[in-house]
């Protein structure tokens, strides 16, 4: 598929390529193939629901939702006001399979493995607490 030019110029200056470096970018396939089936992931919102919260020191709830936009940003006036980076850092993994299986022309909420949980062992194993968070993929939610 033909990038448009208009397109290239905006990464170029989003992600603050000097010429150069933007003549590399532009030559990489894969660079190529993101870019044009990227347009997926601007329509898309990732949602991770605790699913289950006990001793969480940052007082994280059942219910509670964190969401990010396609590209793996979070979307911090939609989140809880305090989020807890070792819950946050938890979700890398979904959130990078999320995108592969859009770019593979995926449903993502096909996701065989969508809960992950923060690093803390929870009490009954020598940690303060446990959040496990379910992942989701919806329609773009006001960002």
């Amino acid at each position: 598929m033909k990038i448009d030019e208009q397109v290239w110029t905006f990464f170029h200056n989003h992600l603050g390529y000097s010429d150069e470096e933007m003549i590399k970018f532009k030559e990489n396939p894969r660079n190529q193939e993101v870019i044009s089936k990227g347009l997926e992931l601007t329509n898309k919102t990732i949602v991770a629901e605790v699913v289950h919260s006990h001793g969480c020191n940052s007082q994280h709830k059942l219910g509670d939702k964190f969401y990010l936009d396609g590209a793996g940003n979070l979307i911090s006036k939609l989140c809880p006001k305090r989020m807890c980076l070792y819950a946050v850092s938890a979700l890398n993994p979904l959130v990078f399979s999320v995108n592969e299986l859009l770019y593979a022309g995926k449903n993502p909420n096909e996701i065989l493995f969508k809960r992950c949980g923060c690093s803390d062992v929870g009490l009954q194993c020598g940690g303060w607490g446990r959040v496990v968070m379910e992942v989701s993929v919806v329609d773009r939610v006001d960002q």
